[in-house]
């Protein structure tokens, strides 16, 4: 009889959760730190309009973190629907809580490629030409929870070198995100600093996407004056998720959505993603095996 009565609790639980997801009045999006609020808030306004108007929401909430843990708690904690996160950052979630968030997506580059690097940036003027030089120097870190920014440089890095970053540097120091910490580079705070890049393309550019080519396009930065001294091994882009208790069907209906944007509307598209990029492509957490098994290596859970 208890069984029974457990059985038809849970039973109603997960009707009530299921019936809460279909009828979502509020979406709440988490954009992850590293570039400033403002234009943060601007570059996701478009984004907002169209959920807006393909899903019938009362509301569309955007939650620009101060960092990135900001939106890895907000996921964790069921205060967010949905992200997109560096693979390092979704390896935190998965290691925290698995059942968390669901990968749907990843950005894919017009080369067809779905990876992107970590590169070291130096001032041309410091003498550096190549990541040895940079022995009892300072390096620049973005965030924690970067891959690009902390998790592969972390660990890469001595493979060149030969000795572990915090022998190897006379010191490291993060610098609160990626577009603060190439600042730091290029305003001499630090002599290398490692950013999120596609690789490919021009350097005058910036390459064509990642921190980098941002800041070149905003005009904050000279490329002329910067020197690529490292590059790590190619890192698979970072994925779209979805909070799971939204259900399979808000999945299978937001991977359509982002899926479809790139040809719907192409300027929103690169406003969200800050590159030239090509769409999305599928993924799941399989994709991001070796990210985690990193992370859990060299940080841990």
């Amino acid at each position: 009889m208890f069984k029974k009565a457990l059985l038809a609790a849970s039973a109603v639980l997960a009707l009530a959760v299921n019936a809460g997801a279909a009828d979502l009045k509020e979406f709440r999006v988490g954009i992850l730190g590293g570039e400033n609020q403002t234009d943060r808030l601007r570059n996701y306004a478009c984004l907002q309009d169209h959920l807006k108007k393909e899903f019938g929401f009362e509301k569309v909430s955007l939650f620009p973190a101060a960092d990135y843990d900001g939106v890895i708690q907000g996921l964790l904690g069921g205060t967010l629907d949905f992200a997109e996160l560096g693979a390092s950052g979704f390896a935190n979630v998965y290691l925290k809580n698995p059942k968390a968030v669901t990968p749907i997506l990843t950005t894919q580059q017009n080369d067809g490629s779905t990876g992107y690097y970590s590169i070291g940036l130096a001032l041309k003027s410091s003498g550096i030409k190549d990541i040895k030089d940079a022995k009892g120097k300072k390096l620049g870190y973005a965030d924690p929870d970067s891959t690009s920014g902390y998790l592969i440089p972390l660990t890469q890095i001595p493979k060149d070198t030969g000795a572990p970053n915090d022998k190897f540097f006379s010191a490291t120091q993060f610098n609160g995100g990626h577009e603060n910490n190439l600042l730091a580079v290029y305003d001499g705070k630090v002599d290398v600093a490692v950013d999120d890049s596609s690789g490919i393309g021009d350097f005058a550019d910036g390459y064509t996407s990642g921190t980098f080519h941002k800041l070149v396009a905003k005009g904050k930065v000279d490329p002329s004056k910067l020197v690529e001294v490292w590059r790590s091994p190619l890192i698979p882009n970072g994925p779209l998720v979805v909070r799971n208790e939204l259900g399979q069907e808000w999945q299978a209906k937001l991977a359509k959505f982002f899926t479809e944007l790139p040809a719907k509307d192409a300027k929103c598209f690169s406003a969200i993603e800050g590159g030239d990029f090509k769409g999305y492509v599928p993924v799941t957490a399989d994709n991001y095996k070796a990210i985690i098994d990193v992370r859990k290596q060299a940080i841990g859970g």
